[in-house]
Parts: C-alpha cells; sequence; structure tokens
C-alpha cells in the first residue's frame, strides 16, 4: 500500500491547546481531593514535584518529534530506537493507555451530566464517543478548532475561580505545611502523575503540525508552563477556602471550593469548567490515540487497512473507528480504576524509553538524525528522566508494576506472532552496537539513514533541485588508505570509463591536463577535480572520502573530494555545481562530520541535507 501523507493542518494555537487539554480534567478536578488526603497542604509541592520529571521527557520528546515528526509520536521514534519488538510494545502500549484515559474522561462527563440528566452515564459517555468520534473523522483541523475553543473556555473559567477565590485564602490551612510528613509528598507526587500525562501526547500529532520544528517544542513547553501555573494557583485556592475535613474526602473539590465563596452559581460554573475538561481530555483523547495504529501500520505491524485515509478529510477514519469501538468497549464492560493506573505506570516506562531513545540517537551519531530542536543538559537531563521514572515506577507498588509487565507481553506476544516475518526496520540501537563493536558493516543496512533523510527533506520543505538529484545519483567511494594522486585518476578513470563510454586513458589524461592548468584544491583537505567530456549529454559526479588522503602537488592531503564530469554545454550548471558545493564545504563541523560519518549513506546525506541556497522549484521525482 502507497503511504499517503498527512495534512498539515494544526498551528502551535491547537498544539497547546491539545497539549492542555490532554491535562487539565481529573487530574484537577477529581485528584487533588484525594492528594490532599495523603499529603495534606504540602499536595501542591506533589504538584510541582511531577511536573518537574516531566522536564527531562519534555526535552527529549520536543528534540526526538522535530527530527522526526510522523504520526505515531513516541511509538515512531522508539520504534527507529529499539527496533520493532520495542516498537510494537510501545504502540500498542501508548495506544491502550490514551484510550483508557480517553474512556475514563467520556465517564466523568457522563457523571456531571448525570447530574441534572436522569440518563445513565454510561449511555451518556457513548453517546459523547460517537460525537467525537464524528468529529474526528471531519479532520484533524476542525478537531483542533473544537479543542481551542475548549480549552480557552476552560481557562477562562478556572482563571475567574483563581481570581475570586484569592481574597477568601485562609492561610491557617497550610499550617504545618508538611503535616502528613515529608515521604507522603514523594508518594503523592508518582499518585498525581498522571496529571501531566496528557502533555507529550500531542508528539502523535506532529505529521499533521505545520512547521513542527517550531511549533510543537514551543507548544508543549507553553502548555506545561500554563498548566503548572494554574494546578498550583487553583489548588492553593481551593486548599485555602475549603475545610480541610471537606477537602480530604471530595471528589469534586474544586466545585466545592467555589460553593464556599461563590455560592451555587459559581459553583455551576465551575462544574461547566470540569464538563469541558472531560470534553477536552476526550477529545484530544480520540485525535492523538488514533494516530499510533496509523503509525503501526505504515511499519507492517498492523493490517494494512489502519493507514487508509479518508479521500474526502485526510484522516485516518479506520484507526479512529477502531480507536472509538475500543473505548465503547471499555466503557461497558471495563471497570476503569485500576486500568487507569496501570495505564499511568506504562506511561512512565514509556517516559523512560524516550529519555533511553534520544541517548541512543545521539550516540548513535547518524548524520541525518536533524533536529530542530536540541534538548539542552544532554545526557545529564536524561539521565535524571530515566531514573525519576523509575523512582515513581517503584511509588506505583508492585502489584501495578506485575500487571503493567503482564500488559506488555501481550504485545511481545503479538510482535512473536504477527510482526516479526513482516518488518525489517532499523534501529539506532543497532548503529551504536556498530560503532562500538562491529567494524564490518553487517548489522546495519543503511534504511534508516535513508528514512531519516527523506523525513528532513519533507518536514524543511526542501528542493530538489538539479544538485540534489545529481548528488542523490551520483556514486560513493571510501578509501582508507592514503595514495597519489595520478593513483587516484587512474582508478577513478577507470571506473568511469564504462559510464561514460570513454577509453580510461583518454578521461585520466584530462584530469591531469586539469590539474596542470591549476590546481583543484580550493582550501584545506578538501579539491573538485572537474573535467568536460565530449558526447557527455548531463553532469555526473563522484564522491570521495579519503581518510587517510589523497596527496596532490605540492604535499596537499586532501580527504574531501567531488569529482565531477560535464559538457561544454552545461558550463553554467557545471558553475552552480562548484558554487553549491563551495557552499556547502562552509557549514561549520563539515569536515569532522565527513571524517566521522559511518557509511556511504551517510557521507551523502550530509551533503544533501546540509544548508545551501536552493531552487525555490521542484524538481519532479523520477519514475
Amino acid at each position: 500500500m502507497i503511504e499517503r501523507e498527512l495534512k498539515k493542518k494544526l498551528t502551535v494555537l491547537n498544539v497547546f491547546c491539545v497539549a492542555t487539554g490532554a491535562m487539565i480534567s481529573s487530574g484537577l478536578f477529581i485528584l487533588p481531593g484525594l492528594a490532599f488526603a495523603q499529603a495534606g497542604p504540602a499536595v501542591i509541592i506533589s504538584y510541582m514535584i511531577a511536573g518537574i520529571f516531566c522536564i527531562p521527557t519534555l526535552l527529549s520528546m520536543a528534540e526526538l518529534t522535530t527530527a522526526m515528526p510522523k504520526a505515531g509520536g513516541d511509538y515512531f521514534y522508539i520504534m527507529r530506537g529499539f527496533g520493532p519488538l520495542l516498537g510494537t510494545v510501545a504502540g500498542f502500549s501508548t495506544w491502550f493507555s490514551l484510550s483508557l484515559k480517553g474512556a475514563f474522561a467520556l465517564i466523568g462527563m457522563g457523571a456531571y451530566l448525570s447530574i441534572i440528566t436522569p440518563i445513565p452515564i454510561e449511555i451518556i459517555a457513548l453517546i459523547c464517543c460517537i460525537f467525537f468520534v464524528a468529529l474526528n473523522l471531519l479532520g484533524v483541523k476542525e478537531a483542533g478548532r473544537f479543542q481551542v475553543f475548549l480549552v480557552i473556555g476552560l481557562l477562562g473559567i478556572l482563571l475567574i475561580y483563581v481570581l475570586w477565590g484569592s481574597g477568601t485564602v485562609n492561610l491557617q490551612h497550610f499550617t504545618p505545611l508538611f503535616s502528613k510528613g515529608l515521604g507522603p509528598v514523594f508518594a503523592t507526587a508518582s499518585f498525581v502523575f498522571i496529571s501531566y500525562g496528557g502533555l507529550t501526547k500531542v508528539a502523535a500529532l506532529a505529521e499533521e503540525t505545520k512547521n513542527p520544528g517550531r511549533n510543537l517544542p514551543l507548544g508543549m513547553f507553553l502548555s506545561l508552563i500554563v498548566t503548572s501555573i494554574f494546578y498550583a494557583l487553583v489548588i492553593f485556592v481551593t486548599i485555602g477556602v475549603l475545610n480541610p475535613e471537606i477537602l480530604g474526602g471530595s471528589l469534586t473539590p474544586i466545585s466545592d471550593g467555589a460553593g464556599v465563596f461563590g455560592g451555587h452559581s459559581l459553583k455551576i460554573v465551575i462544574s461547566i469548567g470540569a464538563f469541558l475538561a472531560f470534553i477536552s481530555t476526550a477529545n484530544s483523547g480520540i485525535m492523538t490515540a488514533s494516530r499510533y495504529p496509523l503509525g503501526m501500520s505504515r511499519d507492517k505491524l498492523l493490517p494494512a487497512e489502519f493507514q487508509k485515509l479518508s479521500l474526502k478529510f485526510q484522516t485516518p477514519y479506520v484507526s479512529i473507528f477502531f480507536t472509538g469501538l475500543f473505548m465503547v468497549t471499555v466503557i461497558v464492560f471495563l471497570r476503569l480504576e485500576l486500568l487507569v493506573k496501570v495505564a499511568s505506570s506504562i506511561l512512565i516506562l514509556l517516559y523512560i524509553f524516550a529519555n533511553l531513545t534520544l541517548i541512543l540517537f545521539r550516540e548513535s551519531k547518524i548524520l541525518s538524525y536533524k533536529p530542530k530542536f536540541h534538548s539542552p543538559l544532554y545526557p545529564y537531563m536524561q539521565v535524571f528522566g530515566i531514573l525519576g521514572g523509575i523512582f515513581l515506577l517503584i511509588e506505583m507498588g508492585t502489584f501495578i508494576v506485575f500487571l503493567t509487565m503482564v500488559f506488555l507481553l501481550s504485545g511481545f506476544f503479538w510482535y512473536r506472532f504477527y510482526a516479526k516475518k513482516r518488518t525489517t526496520q532499523d534501529s539506532a540501537l543497532i548503529y551504536v552496537l556498530e560503532r562500538f563493536v562491529s567494524r564490518d558493516k553487517e548489522l546495519t543496512s543503511d534504511n534508516l539513514l535513508t528514512e531519516l533523510r527523506d523525513i528532513v527533506i519533507k518536514r524543511d520543505d526542501l528542493a530538489k533541485d538539479r544538485f540534489h538529484k545529481l548528488i542523490e545519483e551520483s556514486m560513493v567511494l571510501d578509501i582508507e588508505n592514503i595514495e597519489e594522486m595520478d593513483v587516484f585518476f587512474k582508478d577513478i578513470s577507470n571506473l568511469l570509463a564504462e559510464e561514460l563510454d570513454s577509453k580510461p586513458e583518454d578521461i585520466y589524461s584530462k584530469f591531469v591536463e586539469r590539474e596542470m592548468e591549476s590546481s583543484t584544491v580550493l582550501r584545506k583537505g578538501m579539491a573538485i577535480p572537474h573535467i568536460c567530456m565530449k558526447g557527455v549529454k548531463d553532469v555526473k559526479a563522484l564522491i570521495v572520502r579519503s581518510k587517510e588522503g589523497i596527496v596532490f602537488p605540492h604535499d596537499e592531503v586532501v580527504h574531501i573530494l567531488f569529482v565531477l564530469i560535464g559538457s561544454s554545454g552545461e558550463r553554467i550548471l557545471h558553475l552552480k555545481i562548484l558554487a553549491a558545493i563551495a557552499e556547502i564545504m562552509q557549514n561549520p563541523g563539515f569536515d569532522k562530520n565527513w571524517l566521522a560519518a559511518g557509511s556511504k549513506d551517510d557521507l551523502k546525506n550530509l551533503i544533501l541535507l546540509a544548508d545551501r541556497k536552493r531552487s525555490n522549484k521542484k524538481q519532479p521525482d523520477s519514475k
């Protein structure tokens, strides 16, 4: 099946609203009371700790998604980092956890609506699920626009709550701050971690985001900052206005707090805000979860039907339908409390793998891995994220971790009996092993390098001009031993003779003659031997790396060589190519990267993805 691209329609505002809407729901409207019962007034610190533990993963995901803005988000880069086995487990895990959280939000909506209607909670949840499936089928732009409306309305209501309630806060409710002790503060941080669980799931929509190198990190960072501030302010007001005994046993703490200082009217307004929060979580849940089966299907881990797109709306309708069906099944048949905890532990595990994946890609030294955003403080930030995730998993308890392992085994069995014989995906892990263990290049096939290169070309909308096509079609030589220039010219003349339909000695004499006129060594370490030949219809190129060097006259040792052969009628193109090569050579660190490149594909990618002026007109792909 031909892979079709999803349309890029999401802006930074859409990214911000999807991430924020995925967080502000049960984490703010249900959990604060339960968390207060465990940690006392220091529950605010618990929320802050949980947010801090999210930062390393947020930075890692921002880098990985700007390097690989594809549907499937964390599944996609975990698959490319660790290979199809862990990719299968990651894909299923994230899809199930997001679907479970979305179903939980739908149940929450039903609970709020059941206060004003006699319709059972499950029926309300099913109706809402059908509505959001239909909305997402209409297109990500429409779903994203609806999400913006929901989140702006929600934040407006919460701002009213904070401004109105701050004047009635009783500071005595905060003494002593650590009334339950210091230990429960960290345990509660693990408990409320689910509040930030939706933050990085917006990565699943990377392929549909305009200018993902800028909009994805910016939207995610803004969401974490704004959400953390609202969490702290809203919980501060709630603790300050509610009686501690009432708060510790409340499942509707924000609505109860509003009733204290705003009466029944504000309580209704806050209930509307809670309803909007659950709607936004459910909508973003279907929007993001449905992209995981799509990404897995592209990698042949699921049947090809999951990557089918609607011709009219360009949405993955099979994946959306299947996600909605799974959520309906959960709503009707399963108890969610335990499953939501398992989903949270799976998310923490995926956060750990996100940080590990970043380390793998950095250490693989793959030159076509070119993120627009680079995580600061590498690798210390990632190590902190890994250790923090392990700490939170331990706080989950042995039984939850056991259930999580059982769940992950189901992904392993699917891979073993379905996906293993269908997929042959390279991984960054293989490249790391090749660097440190193998020297014969037998482990890698370079298909990951090509895939990453094509992703960058599509992400940056790079024009495939004539120079780009020339490099794509050129041969690459990787010479290990030192050679004299004459020997080098004889070798490449023999190599090019058949392709140019000329005698090797004629080609050799041309190279020598050109070198006698003026040296083709343009700067230290780099030369562009170029000649014109009769009968050559188009420019031909040969890319050469010599680690030990080619010795040109005056003892100039050259490691980077671009050999060009053209016709006298293509002199203007010949000059443009020379100018493009000279411009690429000025890129910072080019020589170092050239010598460090691990394969011939890496050498090509270093040229193809380099910063340079390009023709605005794209060349059609050759068939």
